[in-house]
């Protein structure tokens, strides 16, 4: 089954008539996607509806969306901080997915209108390497399955007009506003129990094109370790597969590109090797 037909099955699962009533119509996706592909602001999708609601969107714009940005390569969690999560009016994270099209290698230049609401931020990829991982129940288990760590800036692009509303239905309908993103080579898990510690005592440290630091984090900062975001995708119904990405969530806040001064480096210090990556934003 491909990931986009998995999505659509996970968002439909238990949904029937009137939970339908805030899942995006089909011209309200085509909309949406067109304007993503113009770098247009657009309209939020499932306003007003549930989180049920913007799950079926979500699947909905996974497959109509790929020809502009490429194939879903694996998920990403959203809002991972109690202080966003309260913001939002929320209790827990927000899901979305990730597309294949947009990630590039480290030291590339990225026009910095990427996007109608270009932004950056800290993240890291978790590289899934077994179907195994889906009975992994604590952070060991689940290390266990994974083959790689990868350095990862998100670019996402916020897509939403002037007056559109930012909730965490919005946020899921829009599959987590992904665009591009910029990522490191893998960083082999072979030693868990030191991984395990690196993961959440890392500093994750964020400067611009000036070399001014923009943010900078512990590893426990995305729900008191990394890997938790892969628990908590599995406790939502969904099914990882090997190869699966897995963007964890931010290390940082989200600032927009036009503020980069040019570009900017991610470095995680107390990972094997202290990696960085870095990109160059374009006019």
């Amino acid at each position: 089954m491909s990931r986009s037909k998995t999505l659509t099955v996970i968002a439909l699962a238990g949904l029937t008539g009137p939970a339908f009533a805030g899942c995006a119509s089909d011209a309200e996706i085509a909309a949406f996607v067109a304007d993503v592909a113009a770098k247009t602001p657009t309209k939020a999708l499932s306003a007003g509806g549930s989180i049920e609601d913007a799950r079926c969107t979500q699947a909905k714009l996974a497959k109509a969306i790929e020809p502009v940005l490429g194939p879903v390569v694996g998920y990403k969690v959203g809002l991972t901080s109690k202080p966003v999560q309260e913001r939002f009016g929320l209790t827990e994270p927000v899901q979305g997915v990730l597309y294949g099209g947009g990630l590039v290698p480290s030291g590339a230049s990225v026009p910095a209108a990427f996007g109608a609401i270009p932004l950056y931020e800290a993240d890291l990829i978790l590289v899934v390497g077994s179907d195994s991982i889906n009975g992994a129940t604590t952070i060991e288990e689940a290390l266990a399955h994974i083959s790689a760590i990868r350095p990862f800036m998100e670019l996402p692009d916020l897509t939403l007009a002037q007056g559109e509303p930012i909730t965490g239905v919005t946020l899921t309908a829009m599959g987590v506003a992904p665009r591009m993103g910029v990522m490191g080579d893998d960083i082999p898990v072979e030693d868990t129990a030191s991984l395990h510690t690196a993961l959440a005592e890392m500093t994750v440290t964020m400067t611009d094109g000036a070399g001014n630091v923009v943010s900078e984090a512990p590893g426990a900062a995305v729900m008191g370790h990394p890997v938790n975001s892969v628990l908590w995708l599995m406790s939502k119904g969904i099914a990882l597969k090997q190869g699966d990405l897995i963007s964890v969530g931010a290390f940082g806040p989200l600032v927009p590109t036009a503020n980069a001064n040019g570009g900017a480096t991610l470095t995680y210090t107390g990972l094997p090797g202290d990696p960085s990556i870095s990109v160059t934003f374009t006019e």
